[in-house]
C-alpha cells in the first residue's frame, strides 16, 4: 500500500513539474508565485508579514492550499482574515501549514504527526492516498531552494 501511495505521489509530482519548472533554484515564495495557483496563499503570506520568513534559509515544509481550497472556505472568510486587525489569526492559520525541516513524501508514514511552526500538530495519513489532517495532498515533493511544497486541496485549521 505504501509503495502504491509513493508511486501515485511520484506520478503526481511529475505531472505538476512543468508548473513548477526550475523550482529548485527559487525559494518557497517564488516557487508558489510562479506556479500561478497560489495567489490567495501568497496574498495571505504578504498580509501576515511572512514573506521574508518563507524566503529565509529554512528548510521549511509547506502544505500549500490552492486558490480553489481558499475559495471553498465560507463566504467572506478570506477577506476577513486579510484585514490588518486579524493578522494574528491569519498568521496562526498560515504557520499551521508549515513544518520546520524538509519532509519529503518518502519520509511519511501512516498516522505520523508533525509539529507545525504554529505550535499545533498535523496528522499524516498514507492509506488510500496521502492526507494532512483532512486535506488531500494533490502534488508532493515540489522542491524549492529552502524546502519543499506539498500541494493540498483544503485549508487546514489549527485547534482553537
Amino acid at each position: 500500500m505504501i509503495r502504491r501511495t509513493f508511486i501515485a505521489l511520484t506520478a503526481a509530482a511529475a505531472l505538476t513539474a512543468p508548473a513548477f519548472a526550475d523550482g529548485h533554484s527559487k525559494d518557497i515564495v517564488d516557487t508558489a508565485v510562479e506556479a500561478g495557483s497560489f495567489g490567495t496563499l501568497v496574498a495571505a503570506v504578504q498580509a501576515a508579514g511572512l514573506v521574508e520568513t518563507l524566503k529565509g534559509e529554512g528548510p521549511f515544509t509547506v502544505f500549500a492550499p490552492t486558490d480553489e481550497a481558499f475559495a471553498a472556505l465560507p463566504d467572506g472568510t478570506v477577506e476577513t482574515l486579510l484585514k490588518p486587525e486579524n493578522k494574528d489569526q491569519l498568521t496562526a492559520i498560515l504557520t499551521y501549514h508549515v513544518v520546520p525541516g524538509k519532509v519529503m513524501s518518502g519520509d511519511l508514514s501512516d498516522g505520523m504527526t508533525a509539529a507545525t511552526v504554529q505550535g499545533g500538530d498535523v496528522t499524516i495519513k498514507t492509506e488510500g492516498g496521502v492526507m494532512v489532517n483532512d486535506a488531500n495532498v494533490t502534488a508532493a515533493d515540489v522542491e524549492a531552494s529552502n524546502g519543499v511544497i506539498h500541494v493540498i486541496d483544503k485549508v487546514i485549521m489549527p485547534a482553537s
